[in-house]
C-alpha cells in the first residue's frame, strides 16, 4: 500500500495498534502470574480487562470506517514483548523481577501512548469524531496504566529491589 494520504496512514496505524493490543492480551496473563507483588499482579490483571475493552473500541473504529477489524504485524510491540519475555525467564530476587516487569510494561505503555496520540490526532484531522473519542479513551487508559506502574515502582518495589541487591559488588557485572 502506498501511503499517499493521511487516511491511508490512519488505517495502517490502526491495524498496527490493533495487532499490538492482541499481542498484549496474550502477554499480560503471563506477566501477572510472574509478579511477586500482589499490587503489581492486580495492576496487570486490571490492565488485561482494560485492554480487552480497548480492542473492542478499535473494532468499533474499524466498523465506523467500513473496514474489517484486522491487524498487521506490529514488529515494535513484538520486540518489546520479546524483551519482556526474557524477564519472565530470568531467575532472581522477586523484588528485582517485579522492578524489571514494571520497566518492561512501561516500555509497552509508552509505545501505546505514542500510537494512540498520533491516531487520535489523525482522527481529528480526518473528521472521524467517534473514532477520536474512542481512541482518546484508549489513550487515557494507557496513560493511567503508565502512572499506576510508576506509583508501584516508586511506592516500594524499586526500593525492595535495591535492598535485595545490597552488598552486590560491581565486580559481578
Amino acid at each position: 500500500m502506498s501511503l499517499d494520504s493521511l487516511e491511508k496512514l490512519f488505517l495502517e496505524e490502526l491495524k498496527d495498534v490493533y495487532n499490538a493490543e492482541k499481542q498484549i492480551l496474550r502477554a499480560l496473563p503471563k506477566m501477572a502470574k510472574a509478579a511477586e507483588s500482589p499490587e503489581l499482579e492486580k495492576a496487570f490483571t486490571q490492565h488485561l480487562k482494560e485492554t480487552q475493552g480497548q480492542v473492542q473500541r478499535l473494532e468499533r473504529v474499524f466498523k465506523e470506517l467500513g473496514q474489517a477489524a484486522r491487524g498487521k504485524k506490529c514488529k515494535g510491540m513484538e520486540g518489546l514483548l520479546e524483551e519482556g519475555k526474557d524477564v519472565l525467564e530470568e531467575d532472581g530476587e522477586p523484588a528485582v523481577i517485579d522492578a524489571a516487569l514494571i520497566a518492561s510494561a512501561q516500555r509497552v505503555e509508552h509505545y501505546e501512548i505514542a500510537a494512540y496520540g498520533c491516531l487520535r490526532t489523525y482522527a481529528n484531522l480526518l473528521g472521524y469524531s467517534e473514532a477520536e473519542r474512542l481512541l482518546s479513551q484508549n489513550l487515557q487508559e494507557e496513560e493511567a496504566a503508565d502512572k499506576k506502574l510508576t506509583q508501584l515502582g516508586e511506592g516500594g518495589i524499586n526500593e525492595a529491589a535495591a535492598r535485595a541487591g545490597a552488598g552486590v559488588g560491581a565486580d559481578e557485572e
